[in-house]
Parts: C-alpha cells; sequence; structure tokens
C-alpha cells in the first residue's frame, strides 16, 4: 500500500491534525510526525512494525475509531489512547490495527502433514506412555477459523476420544475477533472448504434474518479456551504444548521481535512438539533450537 502525500505539498502549512466530526475524516491526512508517534506505540504495545508504507492503512483505522468515540482530531487520539484514563480505547485501537484473515483449513499442507505423520505417531507414543494429554495452541487465533480446523482434524485421528484430554488454547491480541470464535457461528461461504462429513458431524444450520449460518457444535466449543493474549507480554499459562500454530503472525514483526517470540514459543513446546508457521514465513537467521522438518514445520528435540 502507498504512503499517503499531502496535496498541499510545495506550500507552507501549519501542523494540522484536524477532523471535523461528521465529515469523512479520509480528506484529512495524518502528518508524517504523528504517524512515527502512532508507529511506535503499536510497537511498543504488541510488536506490530508499521513502516512508512502502511501510512494510509493505520489513517483508515484510526478514522473508523475517530467516528466511534467521537474524538475530534488524530492528535487528540492519540493522546487519550497514551493517557491514563483512555477507559480500554488502547485495546480496541489495536484491535483496529490487526489483520484478520482466516478461513477453516487454511493452508492444508499442514493438516495433510498432522494426519499422515504428526498424529500417528504422537498418539502411539502417547498410548504407550498411558499419558492422553494432547494441547494445541493456536497463536493469533481470529476469528476461530483455525482452532476449530485443528479440533476436528485430531478427533477425527483419536482412538475413543472421550478417554483423551484434549484441549486447544486459542489466544489473539483481539478481542472483537475472539468473540467471534467463543460464539462459533459463520456463515455458509467461511465453512466451504471444511469436508462434507465433517460439516455434518460439526456445524448445525441455523437460519437467520440475513440468511443462513452454521454453528459449531457444543463438542468443539469445549475443546477451545479463547483467550486475548499479547504475544510480546508473559504468558499466563505453562503449558507444555504438543503443537504450537503460529501462522502468517511474525510477517508483521520485525526480526529483533520474531527472535524473541520463537524464543519464547520453543520454551513452551513439549519435547518432540512441534511449530507451525506460515507458508511464506521462515525461522532462517533465527535461533531458536528447534530442527527444520519441512517448510515452515519445525520440530523440539531433546534438550
Amino acid at each position: 500500500m502507498r504512503a499517503g502525500t499531502c496535496p498541499t505539498r510545495g506550500f507552507w502549512q501549519p501542523e494540522r491534525d484536524l477532523v471535523v466530526v461528521g465529515m469523512a475524516a479520509d480528506h484529512k491526512m495524518i502528518t508524517d510526525q504523528l504517524f512515527e508517534k502512532f508507529s511506535r506505540l503499536v510497537y511498543q504495545e504488541c510488536g506490530i512494525n508499521l513502516t512508512s508504507g502502511k501510512k494510509e492503512l493505520l489513517q483508515a483505522r484510526v478514522n473508523k475509531r475517530l467516528r466511534a468515540t467521537g474524538i475530534a482530531s488524530y492528535r487528540d487520539y492519540y493522546d487519550y489512547i497514551t493517557s491514563s484514563d483512555n477507559q480500554g480505547e488502547i485495546i480496541h485501537f489495536l484491535d483496529s490495527i490487526s489483520t484478520n484473515l482466516t478461513y477453516f483449513f487454511r493452508e492444508p499442507k499442514h493438516f495433510e502433514f498432522l494426519e499422515r505423520t504428526a498424529l500417528p505417531k504422537l498418539i502411539q507414543s502417547k498410548m504407550e506412555e498411558r499419558n492422553l494429554r494432547l494441547r494445541i495452541w493456536s497463536a493469533g487465533c481470529s476469528t476461530g477459523e483455525e482452532p476449530y480446523s485443528l479440533a476436528m482434524c485430531v478427533l477425527s485421528q483419536l482412538p475413543d476420544d472421550a478417554k483423551w484430554d484434549f484441549k486447544i488454547l486459542a489466544t489473539d491480541i483481539s478481542t472483537r475477533v475472539l468473540q467471534v470464535g467463543i460464539n462459533g457461528v459463520y456463515p455458509r461461504d467461511r465453512i466451504a472448504k471444511v469436508p462434507a462429513n465433517l460439516q455434518k458431524m460439526y456445524f448445525r444450520k441455523q437460519r437467520q434474518q440475513n440468511g443462513e449460518v452454521y454453528e459449531v457444535s457444543r463438542k468443539l466449543k469445549d475443546i477451545i479456551t479463547f483467550r486475548r493474549l499479547n504475544l510480546k507480554e508473559s504468558y499466563p499459562f505453562s503449558g507444555p504444548f504438543d503443537f504450537i500454530f503460529c501462522r502468517n503472525v511474525m510477517i508483521y514483526f520485525d526480526k529483533e521481535t520474531q527472535q524473541h517470540l520463537v524464543q519464547k514459543m520453543a520454551n513452551y513446546l513439549s519435547v518432540g512438539g512441534y511449530l507451525m508457521v506460515g507458508h511464506s514465513e521462515s525461522l532462517t537467521g533465527l535461533q531458536h533450537g528447534l530442527s527444520y522438518v519441512q517448510p515452515s514445520v519445525y520440530r523440539k528435540g531433546k534438550a
């Protein structure tokens, strides 16, 4: 996305961040100086690196928050979210910045790897050890399609699943998308990639005013715990996890933040556990102690 350009370039004007409430905010521009302040704030709060090419994106997202809060200018809004009495608006701001593109069984090679390689070996090993505990962390779960896909994938592999202690932790920085996941209700086009047998088994069709929607079953909901989590902050859980899915998340971070994040996640993996990143991501150049398995799949070996 191209950085915004000022239509008055070449003419001196005092710095202006004013937006008249009720008018289209897009007709005003965030100054470069103020953009740098917003960018530093986002980086400090959650590690997302907003380069100059994201200026128009930031402005569009802040415009929505100006309309929602009634605050009259970009500068007033910045001052408000950095004050001690912002009443949680900083969370809404970070919600608006985060990107949430997902769908059921996205990047299917990971699910194929689970079904054909990782899960059969793990299940056999746990049964031999009489350890029927299985934990997965979906980090950056967005609106819930990933953790629900994982739940369906694992349940299809577990022998006598009622005997297993199987849970999924699903986290995201956005409270808005987490609520969608908690509700577990999706329009028909969102479940298009779910195999027909799994649709029949795990979804219940409902009719609403805006058309048909599909709600995931109580069985899947009971497996998954949705929680807000800023990946830069301390993690309020102990693990360990057999699988961590952190896909298409690190592309928003710089190398320093990626390094810190991968090392933290490696500490929460069980021995023999797997870390999955997005197919467009790689841990090349990062120190992590994990073994490369195949593109976007890494494993923790014995210490």
